[in-house]
Formats: structure tokens, sequence, C-alpha cells
């Protein structure tokens, strides 16, 4: 049996926002997937940090690092990395992952001018 391309969920910065403000974050898995450099210029609080150039690094132990079963966000730059990762989360089993739509640039843009832009 083949593996089918299954549309990816999105979820848009002000939704992350308002989830995020509320403190709804309990049960979220939180993933960037930018690089170390990239997350020092502008970061979200609360996200793992999974560069996608260290993917060996970490793809093994992404069954017991997170729950497959649980909200995942995804987040990169502008919304293509993790796009990619969403779609290999769920290639792996996981069942309720969510690209953050436009990446962190949009957050930074439309929710938090405090963020920097690069």
């Amino acid at each position: 049996m083949s593996a089918q391309y299954q549309p990816i969920a999105q979820i848009s910065v002000e939704e992350l926002a308002q989830r995020l403000n509320d403190g709804d974050t309990e049960s979220l898995q939180l993933i960037d997937v930018r690089e170390i450099p990239e997350a020092a210029i502008a970061h979200l609080p609360g996200f793992d940090i999974l560069p996608l150039s260290q993917f060996d690094q970490w793809a093994a132990q992404i069954q017991t690092r997170f729950d497959p079963h649980a909200e995942t966000l995804v987040l990169c730059h502008h919304g293509i990395r993790s796009a990619q990762m969403c779609q290999w989360l769920s290639l792996q089993g996981f069942t309720n992952v969510k690209n953050i739509t436009g990446g962190i640039a949009a957050y930074a843009e439309r929710v938090d001018d405090s963020i920097a832009q690069y």
C-alpha cells in the first residue's frame, strides 16, 4: 500500500496567537523547523527547535519525543518548510498536524511587531 498525499491542515497566525495568549498550550506540541540562527533572531516561546538540516539527528526519536495523536503545530519562516514537516509527520502516523500559515514572518507582521523580521 503506498502512502497517499493528505492535504495539510492550516492554522492562521492570529489563531495561534489567540491560543498562546489563552494559555491553551498544555495539549499542544509546538515544533519550529527553522535553523538555530534563524530561531535566535526571532522565536516564539514554547517551540521545540528541530532544524530540517539536522533531520538525521532527530528523525529517529520523533515517535518517542512527541505524541503522534496530540495536536502538533509546525512553524518555519514563511510556511514552506513547516508544510514539508507536516507532510512527513503525517507519514509517520501523526494524526493532528497543522501548518502555521505564513510562518514567523506573518506572525511578526500581523500579530507581534516586536518580533524581528529577517
